[in-house]
């Protein structure tokens, strides 16, 4: 089964030389709403490739996910009939996206400049930890350097007793995934309108920055400052979730509505007439106050009467779920999201795409490509004769997987 072209972006054509996760990430969303992405490796492959489990151990778990629906050619660029076959393949791509340092592209000489004669039309995206424009340029980073030069680290130390944390799930290189994705998509409809292609910079450090700041510049977005750039609400000690009688909850008792429904339905006690719970401004003034008593009142019934009470007061609240319990939860079940099937690499559930469209769905491809598995045909596909192609493998420049030859 293969995703490429059933979806919005049937048709469009991408050169992915990313690894790891960020450039994976968003290449996946191209390949996920139908791009034919060709993943374009090194003979050592992309690393993510190694990291279990799996039963190939070429090819783990995170690695078929994350680059599902691709196909792979290894081209060796340091060889000069690497680059030009790279060259030669961007005269009709629509995409080439990147995650290595510019620097490194610039010895490559496959900077835009040199993408941009061989196609005009070409959009070029450079997906990379710091912008080339600062004195970070050239400093190695990943998903935990991020955080921590973003602010995320500190900010997760206010809800750790001070120890600085990372977050449980790689956010920095998932987020700059996806400003990659929706930059790229916006710079391919501008091309419609206007023809040309373009270079897009998208550095994790700012990507984060911005991110994080979204709720956190707070008063520091006045000059000068009318606070600290902190969002009070989100580092409150007492904003986590609540112990209740046996188990936790989560619940965002949040605009005025919710805290009227939540005093009526405890049969509005005398606490609840405290002038710091009038609206949205007091509670926000007084926010560890107003949590920390939320917390002592849901100590008093189970999870399942408090979720029962919030649902009919059309509070927002959940119990807390496992990542196991996601992988049979019945609201997921019911709208499809889990993609089972049997596959050369055992029977595999991949998570479906969250996003839908009523007249050009997107479909999930095969798992993560072997190695090299698809060189010749992707070389075929973009009109290299058979001569060619076995030239080019046989002086190196570019490898093919011995069992899909």
């Amino acid at each position: 089964m293969s995703g490429r072209g059933k979806g919005p972006l049937a048709g469009v054509k991408v050169l992915d030389l990313t690894s790891v996760l960020m450039g994976p990430y968003a290449t996946q969303i191209f390949a996920d709403l139908g791009a034919d992405v060709i993943k374009v490796e090194s003979p050592h492959g992309d690393t993510t490739r190694y990291i279990p489990p799996g039963p190939d151990h070429s090819r783990g778990a995170m690695f078929l996910n994350v680059n599902r629906g691709k196909r792979s050619i290894v081209i060796d660029l340091k060889q000069p009939s690497g680059r030009d076959t790279l060259l030669r393949m961007a005269a009709d791509a629509d995409v080439f996206i990147h995650s290595m340092r510019s620097s490194a592209m610039g010895r490559l000489g496959l900077d835009y400049a040199a993408l941009a004669e061989a196609n005009p039309r070409i959009i070029y995206a450079n997906l990379y930890g710091f912008s080339r424009n600062g004195p970070y340029r050239d400093y190695p980073a990943y998903d935990d350097i991020v955080q921590a030069a973003s602010g995320i680290v500190d900010l997760q130390a206010k809800l750790s007793n001070g120890q600085p944390t990372y977050t449980a799930t790689v956010i920095a290189d998932k987020v700059a995934g996806l400003t990659g994705a929706y930059s790229v998509i916006a710079a391919l409809y501008a091309r419609e309108k206007t023809g040309r292609g373009q270079e897009i910079e998208v550095p994790m450090f700012e990507t984060l920055v911005s991110f994080t700041m979204v709720e956190h510049l707070c008063g520091s977005l006045f000059v000068p400052p009318q606070g600290p750039p902190e969002y009070p609400r989100a580092t409150s000690e007492a904003r986590r979730p609540y112990k209740t009688l046996d188990g936790h909850i989560g619940v965002m008792i949040y605009n005025d509505r919710h805290w009227q429904n939540f005093f009526d339905a405890l049969g509005n006690p005398e606490w609840s007439k405290d002038p710091m719970y009038v609206s949205m401004r007091t509670r926000s003034q007084n926010i560890g106050q107003v949590l920390a008593k939320v917390a002592e009142v849901l100590e008093t019934r189970s999870t399942e009467d408090w979720v029962e009470l919030f649902r009919k007061a059309q509070i927002p609240a959940t119990a807390i779920a496992s990542l196991t319990d996601l992988l049979h939860d019945p609201h997921l079940d019911q709208t499809g999201f889990w993609d089972e099937r049997d596959t050369p690499m055992g029977t595999i559930r991949f998570p479906g795409i969250p996003t839908s469209f009523s007249d050009t769905p997107g479909a999930i491809g095969d798992p993560g490509p072997a190695l090299a598995g698809d060189s010749a045909a992707v070389l075929h596909d973009c009109g290299f004769t058979d001569e060619e192609i076995r030239d080019l493998i046989a002086s190196g420049a570019v490898q093919q997987d011995e069992s899909a030859a």
